[in-house]
């Protein structure tokens, strides 16, 4: 079988939906907005040249006849009043000049001399094409000759068209801006309430307010996070309900089994019903703590908190010391980061032969509870791994060391139901570091 082809993404395009729309939007209504200036300039233009040609011919044939008929030595007076913005009349022959070069001049010039007539024997000549401007040459009735120098363009745009045009760009960025946000503020708010998702069913509900699609976007959504609770509760409630049921035969059998005569198999099995019996306590701990038990959350100082159970450990004798520690005041379930504290610091005590407790600070303005521990550490690859119920190193697998693979398990289900974060690192000189994040 042949590989599939891996698609790339478009490198020059915008990683969020969010930009891909504005660009697309914006683009388009540039886009519309710049033919739109196109057309208009056109049509502009056209009308402006119409209205040009139609003017042209008519005042021309007006100033001619005027200087016709005005004595020789008056003519030079009445240039300047004849005088437009893009031609002007010269009292003599003109330039010498090539043929009329364009089809444009070469219709004016026909104009010209369909309005003044034949008489004035009218012909022209181009003077240069760029700039373009070229003559038109009459000869009077009296002889002299008379030249028509044209210089055809455009008046510039208006002054405050640019303006216009700047400020048109603006709007369209702010309105552009405004519908995507609009448009993408749900998907950004269903992403929220997606990472914020716990598997109870106290996690946040969306709103079911706004357009009919976001509405029901919101109503499936939560409804899903309903049935996913439902789902997980059921799952823990048979879990809970078996390990439950499974204590009074195996304690019945541990009675029965240590009232027999002492021997190395009778005290075999008694091991080995302890290690069920243990195996069963656990699987009810981590049922229940999927919902961190119905002890309510209170607001303390996580510092002084620590610094406590730091201190019932070094009275205990046992090597836990405290290497950092800032007043950090955050809402918690005391029990339940209690229970996580311990089953943390007793593995690093356990594997590493001592615990260092920190709580730090974090620059997002959360706090972090760290043990860390110089021990063997665990590989890279399963660090992931051993926060999976049930799961244990191929070194914990033995009577001495015990376990049944769910205290750290239990300690993220723990953490994650008050609202925090439980993540495993190696240290670079050796050892295990277990981060808590807290809100």
């Amino acid at each position: 079988m042949s590989a599939e082809p891996v698609i790339e993404p478009r490198r020059w395009l915008p990683r969020s939906m969010a930009s891909r729309i504005y660009l697309i939007i914006f683009a388009g209504l540039m886009l519309a907005q710049g033919l739109s200036f196109a057309l208009l300039y056109m049509e502009r233009m056209q009308s402006a040249t119409a209205v040009m040609f139609n003017t042209l011919e008519h005042d021309v044939g007006t100033s001619v006849a005027v200087i016709d008929r005005l004595p020789a030595t008056e003519r030079s007076r009445w240039l300047n009043r004849l005088e437009r913005d893009n031609y002007f009349y010269i009292l003599g022959p003109g330039e010498p000049g090539k043929q009329l070069a364009t089809q444009r001049s070469a219709y004016v010039t026909d104009l010209i001399a369909k309005e003044v007539g034949p008489d004035f024997h009218v012909y022209g000549n181009t003077i240069s094409k760029t700039p373009e401007r070229y003559q038109v040459h009459f000869t009077l009735h009296d002889g002299s000759p008379l030249t028509l120098q044209i210089t055809p363009y455009m008046k510039p745009v208006a002054s405050w068209l640019p303006f216009v045009f700047i400020l048109q760009v603006i709007l369209l960025l702010i309105c552009t801006w405004l519908a995507v946000r609009f448009a993408t503020r749900p998907l950004s708010t269903l992403a929220a309430a997606a990472d914020a998702m716990t598997p109870t069913a106290d996690g946040p509900r969306m709103s079911q307010e706004g357009p009919i699609e976001v509405a029901r976007a919101a109503k499936a959504f939560n409804t899903m996070q309903d049935r996913i609770a439902r789902h997980l509760q059921e799952r823990l409630h048979i879990l809970a309900a078996i390990s439950h049921d499974l204590q009074t035969p195996i304690t019945r059998m541990r009675l029965r089994v240590e009232a027999l005569d002492e021997s190395p198999e009778q005290q075999r099995i008694v091991d080995d019903l302890k290690e069920l019996e243990h195996l069963v306590r656990e699987g009810v701990a981590y049922a229940r703590s999927a919902h961190g038990g119905s002890e309510t959350p209170v607001r303390l100082d996580l510092g002084a908190f620590v610094e406590s159970l730091v201190f019932d450990y070094q009275d205990m004798g046992r090597p836990v010391s405290m290497t950092a520690q800032v007043a950090a005041t955050t809402t918690v379930r005391p029990q339940a980061l209690r229970r996580v504290l311990a089953n943390l610091i007793d593995n690093a005590i356990k594997y590493g032969g001592s615990a260092e407790v920190a709580v730090q600070a974090e620059a997002s303005g959360a706090f972090s509870v760290t043990v860390a521990d110089h021990g063997p550490g665990i590989p890279e690859h399963e660090l992931e791994q051993v926060l999976q119920p049930f799961y244990r190193l191929e070194s914990s697998r033995n009577r001495d060391t015990g376990g049944a693979g769910l205290g750290l398990a239990i300690a993220a289900q723990l953490i994650a139901s008050i609202g925090g974060q439980l993540r495993l690192t190696n240290q670079q000189g050796g050892g295990l570091k277990a981060i808590i994040t807290l809100p």
